[in-house]
């Protein structure tokens, strides 16, 4: 029941807070919260909305992107309490004030570090993923199997998230991904970018910031649906506050996660 609660109150926060704004937004609805950073009416609102709704479901803390924006010590509760809930109410705000499709909803449940359950849904594009620790990934409802990348590296099709890395790190993994196949530098929007690894549309991600909003729901959809999620040294990836260890690669299967990192670190 859970699970299909925790679908609900992100569809009906969406359609409250967020989707009567996308293309509509006012411009004193779009503020700048850190140099190069923005945040809507809509992320604020949809994130009071959900956060209510999720402490009245499970009443334990809840990490919100944009109240921890406002007070970081609150990220902390992924650290020092049994279980903490974890919501990003619009991830991909940059598309969404843009008119672009390409922003998500989403939350995880976190307990003892571990991120156990996750929902993303993707209002533009009318497609929900859930994924449950131990027990799989869904596209709608329908069950989600990676399949391997296969042992063709130059056919791979791959994000390179390298814009936080310094320029000398930065240049040599452009470089170094030139042997692969269709790199691009992503969608703006990790609730759209890790989807495409688990219904086998990219074979592997590299970022560098692991803001855990961002990461937590995603990682656990990719895992579950039977690919690797894994800081660079090999560690898996656990949600912690901003701040934390950098760098994680995400790929379709073990051997392209081995080959990928191998070829990045050159």
């Amino acid at each position: 029941m859970l699970m299909e609660k925790v679908a609900q109150i992100l569809r009906e926060a969406s359609a409250e807070a967020v989707e009567p704004r996308f293309r509509a937004l006012a411009a004193g609805e779009v503020l700048e919260k850190a140099p190069g950073e923005v945040v809507t009416v809509a992320d604020r609102e949809a994130e009071a909305i959900i956060s209510r709704r999720l402490r009245e479901l499970l009443p334990v803390p809840v990490v919100g992107e944009e109240a921890v924006s406002a007070d970081p010590e609150l990220a902390r509760a992924l650290l020092t309490e049994e279980a903490a809930w974890l919501v990003d109410p619009v991830d991909g705000t940059t598309n969404f004030v843009a008119g672009l499709a390409d922003y998500a909803v989403m939350a995880s449940l976190v307990r003892a570090g571990r991120t156990v359950a996750s929902w993303i849904w993707q209002p533009a594009h009318g497609v929900a993923y859930a994924a449950e620790l131990g027990s799989g990934a869904w596209r709608d409802g329908h069950r989600l199997t990676r399949p391997a990348a296969g042992d063709q590296p130059e056919k791979w099709r791959g994000i390179l998230k390298s814009r936080y890395l310094d320029p000398a790190t930065h240049h040599r993994f452009q470089t170094n991904a030139r042997s692969f196949g269709d790199i691009c530098g992503g969608r703006s929007a990790a609730g759209i970018e890790y989807p495409l690894i688990a219904t086998d549309e990219l074979d592997f991600i590299f970022y560098w910031r692991t803001l855990p909003w961002d990461h937590s729901p995603g990682t656990l959809l990719v895992t579950e649906a039977g690919g690797v999620c894994a800081r660079l040294d090999g560690e898996p990836y656990q949600p912690e506050p901003p701040g934390g260890t950098d760098g994680l690669l995400v790929a379709a299967d073990q051997a392209t996660w081995e080959h990928v990192r191998a070829v990045l670190a050159r």
